[in-house]
Order: structure tokens, then sequence, then C-alpha cells
């Protein structure tokens, strides 16, 4: 095999600049591998750099896609951890997009692939994933018996979040609206709040609060933290920071901006967490590569429950 396909864009709009092409093979350089994707995720961030509404790429060609499932095809020089075949998960910024057949990869950004998940569920978890993985066990360093408010609790991040906080034995308390409800309680969650209806800012006592929505939601949450609480807020947009800052270290709690760095350690770490306790992505839609355009449309209506993935 001399080529492959990568799902590509010349310039920016909407769904219909997306295209199919068929570039040289890449080969792995020091430390990297070449990996067969056989699943790779999608998020929202994609249709916003595919748009122009968020610049994490620069100007186009670029192939989109941060998250994969595959196997290794190649090692380059010093490339020892992974075996040819190995099944792995993992996550690549650019030039490496990954909706493609291929992806090169540093090792340090690869972890072999939950056992417990196919390639399709394994696609789905490694921005989502350790994103919620990160921000409730290596930041908020989540413990049994705690209250965790999770915002966006039927989200890409939020649903793993509330897996994950169940998993550490905490009481999980989402924000959803209500015809979500009784998927997330299937979840693991204990109490559910229809945000379009009540007021989370009444809560009280709440020791981690994970804000997958931010604007506004950063400060009104701020006042639910028992003292010595933690805010993870992982998107980053909205109002003035320093603003919010400056109010958690009034009311004696910790305000986090977090920004994501997986390491093989977490990789493996969050992989091992899912085998334990049947940790489920829930994947809403699956779509071939070549579809990548309905996929898009589809992510752009911010009703998607859980994560599209699509297979090469």
């Amino acid at each position: 095999m001399t080529t492959t396909r990568v799902m590509t864009q010349k310039q920016l709009g909407a769904s219909d600049v997306l295209e199919l092409a068929e570039i040289p093979l890449p080969s792995p350089g020091p430390g990297e591998v070449l990996v067969r994707v056989r699943a790779t995720g999608m998020n929202p961030a994609d249709w916003k750099v595919r748009a122009g509404k968020v610049d994490f790429f620069g100007p186009p060609p670029f192939v989109l896609g941060h998250e994969f499932s595959g196997t290794v095809e190649l090692r380059g020089e010093g490339a020892t951890r992974f075996a040819l075949g190995e099944e792995v998960y993992g996550w690549t910024t650019p030039p490496h997009g990954s909706h493609a057949d291929h992806v090169v990869v540093t090792e340090d950004r690869v972890a072999p692939k939950p056992r417990s998940l196919d390639h399709v569920g394994s696609a789905a978890l490694p921005i989502s994933g350790f994103t919620a993985y990160q921000a409730l066990v290596a930041l908020a360093d989540v413990q049994p018996g705690q209250r965790v408010l999770v915002h966006g609790a039927a989200g890409g991040v939020g649903h793993l979040a509330v897996q994950i906080a169940k998993a550490r034995g905490a009481y999980v308390i989402g924000t959803v609206r209500a015809s979500k409800h009784a998927y997330v309680r299937r979840l693991g969650a204990d109490e559910l709040i229809d945000y379009t209806a009540q007021d989370f800012s009444t809560l009280r006592d709440i020791d981690a609060v994970l804000d997958t929505i931010s604007h506004e939601y950063g400060p009104r949450s701020l006042p639910t933290l028992k003292p010595g609480g933690i805010l993870v807020d992982v998107v980053g947009v909205g109002v003035d920071r320093t603003a919010v800052m400056a109010e958690a270290a009034r009311l004696g709690v910790r305000f986090v901006e977090f920004y994501l760095e997986p390491t093989p350690a977490v990789l493996a770490a969050f992989a091992e967490l899912i085998d334990a306790h049947g940790i489920r992505p829930t994947v809403s839609d699956t779509f071939p590569l070549t579809d990548a355009a309905t996929a898009h449309n589809l992510s752009e209506t911010g009703r998607v429950r859980g994560k599209i993935v699509l297979v090469p």
C-alpha cells in the first residue's frame, strides 16, 4: 500500500467543503507509529474548525479529527512500546488529523485500547473521556461519598463524567433537559435537574463541579460549592475569568480552567477504569468516512446524545 484516504478541505465553510482525497501513505518518524484507523471520533470542535469559528488547525487544507482507535501498522525509529498489529486508541493534534484511513502519532499519545470495548466505542473516548477523567480524578480527586455536579450530563464529556464519578463512589447530580433524565439516570446519576425549569444555583455542599457549558454556568455554580470545593471548567469561554477567579477566592473555593494533556499513564489508567467498572460511551450515530458531511450537519445541531463516530 502506497496511498491512503483522508477527509480534507481546501477552504473554510459549510459541510460541502469536505472532500475525500487520496494521499501518499505517511511514514512514522522517530518515536512515532503509523496506525490503521478502524474508527475515529467526532467532536463539536470539528465542525467549528471546518466553518472557521475556531482556529486550531491554521489555514486549510487540513484533515480534521483528534481521536481514534485502530491497529499499529508501522513503527518509526526508536518506537518500541507497541507491537505491530497491536490494538490501540489515542489522540492526535494537527497536522495529523484522524479522519482518515491512517494516522501518524507519537507513542506518548497512544495506549492499548480498552479490552471491553470495540474500536467504535474506543474511538469515542479519547477527547471526551480523557477530559472527564483528568478533571474528576487528576484535578478534583473525587472520593467516595462526595457530591459531584455535572453540567451537560448527557453530552459527550458529561455522560462519561457521570459514570466516572459513580465509579469513584460519588453522589452525582446532573443538569440536563427533562427529556434526557431517564437516559442519564441509567448512567448512574443520583439526582437530576432540568436546567430549563429549575435553578441549580440553589444547590449546596457540592464538592466538585464539572462545567461543560461555561459562560454564566461558572459564576452560578460557585455558591453551590462547600469551602475547599473545586469547579473545573473544560470549555474556557464566556465571562471574564479574572472576575470568576476572584469570586472563587472570596468564597474559599477553587476555579480551574482545564486543558487536555493526556499522558501514557493517564491513557492506560483510564482504560483500566473502563474495563473494571463497565464504563460505556454512548455512540449516538456512526457514519462511513465518505459521509462525513452528514455527520457534521448532525453535530452542528447541538442535540447529539453522546458521540458521533466515523468508520473508514
